[in-house]
């Protein structure tokens, strides 16, 4: 069942004030390369963020962007915005400017806290937006803004009292096309997937260190990197290196995290490390992946290498944090998973009626951390959330035991021939390939108006013939329209906001 919440909710207290009462103010919250700062430290920091943000004028129910790279001031920053009853909006700092400016005209924002790296950025994006826009620097100097040294006060801040319904943070949705739609969270949603995967599924507890592949602005890392950790009094490393094989078995055996947050196209860089074999993660007894489905040969080469359990699961903004995983002792691999305790999902048609196990259909959720719904989206918002349920546009087939297989996303679905074709069935059969790093399948329409399956490859090696070979593969294990009738080899795949293969920069890439 979901976790019982009472009414009264600010998720300030209850992962960092509440860690104070318990007696933890002197445990370790944060750890970076420089240094560990406890929980009480990060209190302060909260009240100095929230201070400052109140003398810019920062009020209750007001958006605030949080630019930020990941460091002690990120949940500064973050937990002094809920202390205000302000609404959080995390931003990727490597945003375009054009991308930027249209979020800020989109989300309203009254203010932002922005470290100094990123304020010239901001600066360039206010000039193209038409919303007004104040800046708190927080770390460095101000660029003529007001900075958080001066503003801020030593006072201790009250945390503002809250419903459980009221909007906490602002998500944005992982689409891969077109400007990402805001959803809006609650401060129920956040308290309530900590208890039901968290605390029930992963057992998180005070003994665990985490450590993130995706950024504190990602949703999936927010909860699994901050929020999780601070609910139990763990502790969380964070970096704001980009994240690569080197530095991630660099700072895992520095930091000795119990937990690492994972995605699958670094689960494979990782694995084709050629040091892969001999470093040391051995403090790990966890690792989840989630953002794209882990194909089932990569989960293998992960297990016999690490020995680590790998826990593959889906989540969505809408439904903020991941609510179908396998958990520790109950594996399928090349599956999502089942349920999360809390939740319920079914497998529906397009009318909307549950379709028979083992059929392919439309993944429904329901459960206590359902959004709102999107800002300044009513059409989609209807469409999406209906009633106590979430319609998530991703396509899956679901077995008698309750076990969920990714098929696609709905809107990626691809008519060749006559027939549907999910990309994700197409890259998963060239994953198993022994040359295959990574591969996106997009449709491009040919000469005479028809829509062919166009495969882009990352190779471990390209050769002569390697195309026929892969399209010889696919031949092999599925029906003849399914092949790629182009392979494309390129070095890496454009990515998105949140990290997810950008396929309309590779749709225009293949039409081009």
């Amino acid at each position: 069942m979901s976790a019982v919440l009472p009414e009264q909710l600010n998720i300030a207290d209850r992962f960092l004030g509440d860690r104070l009462v318990d007696g933890l103010g002197g445990s370790v919250a944060v750890r970076t390369d420089e240094a560990t700062h406890t929980y009480a430290d990060v209190d302060r920091l909260a009240s100095s963020h929230g201070t400052a943000l109140r003398a810019l004028g920062v009020r209750r129910e007001e958006r605030v962007f949080v630019v930020l790279p990941d460091g002690v001031n990120y949940p500064g920053a973050l937990f002094g915005i809920l202390r205000l009853g302000a609404v959080a909006v995390m931003i990727n700092p490597s945003l375009p400017t054009a991308t930027l400016a249209a979020l800020i005209d989109h989300c309203r924002p009254y203010a932002a806290v922005v470290d100094a790296a990123f304020v010239r950025d901001v600066d360039a994006a206010r000039a193209r937006a038409s919303q007004d826009l104040r800046v708190l620097v927080a770390g460095g100097a101000g660029g003529g803004h007001p900075t958080l040294e001066a503003l801020a006060t030593d006072a201790p801040l009250r945390t503002e009292r809250t419903h459980r319904d009221d909007p906490a943070i602002w998500l944005f949705s992982g689409g891969t096309t077109g400007l990402p739609k805001a959803v809006v969270q609650t401060h129920g949603s956040y308290a309530n997937s900590t208890e039901c995967y968290a605390k029930r599924g992963l057992g998180y507890s005070s003994a665990d260190i985490t450590l993130s592949v995706p950024k504190l602005y990602f949703g999936y890392a927010t909860g699994s990197n901050l929020f999780f950790p601070f609910a139990v009094g763990g502790s969380t490393v964070l970096f704001d290196e980009h994240p690569t094989p080197d530095v991630l078995f660099d700072k895992i055996e520095r930091h000795r995290p119990t937990i690492l947050i994972n995605v699958p196209s670094m689960i494979s860089k990782m694995l084709d490390h050629p040091d892969a074999a001999v470093r040391d993660l051995s403090s790990l007894r966890v690792v989840t992946s989630a953002g794209e489905a882990l194909p089932a040969p990569l989960y293998e080469r992960w297990r016999d290498m690490y020995d680590v359990e790998l826990l593959d699961g889906l989540g969505t903004a809408e439904m903020w944090h991941v609510f179908l995983s396998n958990l520790p002792g109950a594996v399928r691999p090349g599956t999502l998973g089942r349920a999360v305790p809390g939740f319920r999902v079914e497998v529906r048609d397009d009318e909307g009626h549950p379709v028979e196990p083992g059929e392919v259909g439309s993944l429904w959720v329901s459960g206590n951390s359902r959004a709102l719904g999107y800002w300044r989206d009513l059409p989609r918002s209807a469409d999406v959330f209906r009633g106590p349920w979430v319609v998530t546009g991703d396509l899956v087939r679901q077995d008698r035991e309750g076990y969920v297989t990714y098929v696609g996303r709905g809107d990626d679905a691809l008519k060749v021939k006559g027939k549907w074709l999910v990309p994700a069935e197409v890259e998963s059969c060239l994953a198993t390939h022994e040359a295959v790093v990574e591969c996106a399948v997009v449709g491009a329409v040919d000469g005479a108006g028809l829509t062919r399956p166009v495969a882009f490859v990352i190779a471990r090696e390209r050769r002569p013939g390697l195309d026929d070979e892969l399209r010889e593969h696919v031949l092999a294990r599925l029906e003849a329209y399914k092949h790629p009738r182009t392979i494309v080899f390129v070095d890496d795949l454009p990515r998105t906001h949140l990290g997810k293969v950008d396929r309309g920069a590779l749709k225009r890439h293949a039409q081009g």
